[in-house]
C-alpha cells in the first residue's frame, strides 16, 4: 500500500472514531439537559452549560499552551464557523419547541445527505456509489426509528431545515480552517458563540432560579458537549467528508440505547428494521471502504 492511501486510510478511521465519539458525547449530553430543562428556561439553561463549557476548554487550552493565540479563534474561517454553529443551534431549539421530537430529530439528521452534496460542489470529493447508498440507507433507517407523523410538519419545520443546512455550511467551514490552528481554539470559539447568543436570549425569556442538581447536571452536560464540539472539528478535519458524515447517523443508536437503558423506551418492529438499516450501511461503507484499497506492493 502506497504511503498516501495508507495515510488517507489512517485519516478516514480517525474521522470516523471522532464523529461516532461525537454524536455519543452529544446524546449524552442531551439526556442530561433533558432532566435540568424540567425546571429552567431553555436560554437560561443553553447559557449556564455554555459559560461552565467555555471555562472548561479555557483550562485545556492553557494545559496545551494554546492560550498564547487566543487571536486566531475571533477572525477568518474560526470566526465564521462559530457564528454559523450559534446560528444553527439557536435553529434548531426554536424549533424543537413547536415540532414533535421525532420530526425535528429526521430533519436534523437529514445533515449527512447535505454534507455529501456540499463537499462534491465544493470541495470535490468523489462520491462513489456505496457512499450515496449509505447516506440514503441510513436516512431511510432513521426515518423508520424516528416515525415522523405528516401532521406535525408544519412552518416550523422549514425553520429546522435551515437550522440542518447551517450544521452541514458549519462543518463545510471546518475544512476550510487552516490546519494548523488547534481544534481547541475551534471548539472554544464555537462556546463562546452559543454562549453568548444564549446569554442575549435569556434576557428577554427571563431566568428562575435553580438548585444545586441541576447545576450538576449542567455541569456534566458540559463536559459532554465540550468533548462532543471538540471531536466533531476532529471528524471534520481528518478523512474524507463524504465517509465521515454517514457515521453522524449513530447518534440515533446512542439514544435508543440511552432510551432504554434509562427511560425504558422498547422500538416497535419498524424502528427495529430502521436500526438494523443504520447497522448495516455504516459496515458497509467499511467493508467497501477496504475493498477499494490496493494490495500492498
Amino acid at each position: 500500500m502506497s504511503l498516501l492511501t495508507a495515510a488517507t486510510a489512517a485519516a478516514n478511521r480517525r474521522g470516523i472514531l471522532s464523529m461516532v465519539g461525537a454524536m455519543a458525547c452529544f446524546v449524552s449530553n442531551d439526556a442530561l439537559v433533558k432532566f435540568a430543562s424540567q425546571s429552567m428556561p431553555s436560554a437560561q439553561l443553553i447559557f449556564v452549560r455554555g459559560a461552565m463549557s467555555v471555562l472548561l476548554v479555557l483550562v485545556v487550552a492553557h494545559a496545551l499552551g494554546a492560550t498564547t493565540r487566543l487571536a486566531e479563534a475571533t477572525r477568518g474561517w474560526v470566526a465564521c464557523r462559530a457564528v454559523v454553529d450559534a446560528i444553527a443551534t439557536m435553529l434548531y431549539l426554536g424549533s424543537l419547541f413547536h415540532l414533535p421530537i421525532g420530526n425535528a430529530t429526521a430533519i436534523n439528521l437529514a445533515a449527512p445527505l447535505f454534507m455529501t452534496v456540499f463537499a462534491v460542489f465544493f470541495l470535490g470529493e468523489r462520491v462513489h456509489g456505496a457512499r450515496w447508498l449509505a447516506v440514503a440507507a441510513g436516512f431511510l433507517g432513521v426515518l423508520l426509528v424516528i416515525q415522523p407523523r405528516a401532521e406535525g410538519f408544519n412552518y416550523y419545520a422549514l425553520v429546522c431545515l435551515l437550522g440542518t443546512l447551517f450544521h452541514a455550511a458549519r462543518d463545510l467551514m471546518t475544512r476550510r480552517i487552516h490546519a494548523g490552528i488547534p481544534s481547541i481554539l475551534i471548539t472554544l470559539a464555537t462556546a463562546v458563540a452559543v454562549t453568548v447568543v444564549s446569554g442575549v436570549l435569556s434576557l428577554f425569556q427571563g431566568w428562575q432560579p435553580f438548585g444545586l442538581f441541576e447545576f450538576a447536571l449542567l455541569a456534566l452536560a458540559s463536559v459532554f458537549l465540550t468533548g462532543g464540539y471538540y471531536l466533531i472539528i476532529n471528524s471534520m478535519r481528518h478523512g474524507e467528508m463524504t465517509l465521515v458524515a454517514p457515521f453522524r447517523y449513530s447518534g440515533l443508536l446512542f439514544a435508543l440505547l440511552l432510551g432504554y437503558s434509562v427511560w425504558g423506551d422498547v422500538p416497535n418492529a419498524l424502528a427495529w428494521s430502521g436500526i438494523a438499516l443504520l447497522i448495516g450501511s455504516g459496515l458497509y461503507v467499511l467493508h467497501n471502504e477496504k475493498r477499494r484499497k490496493p494490495s500492498p506492493d
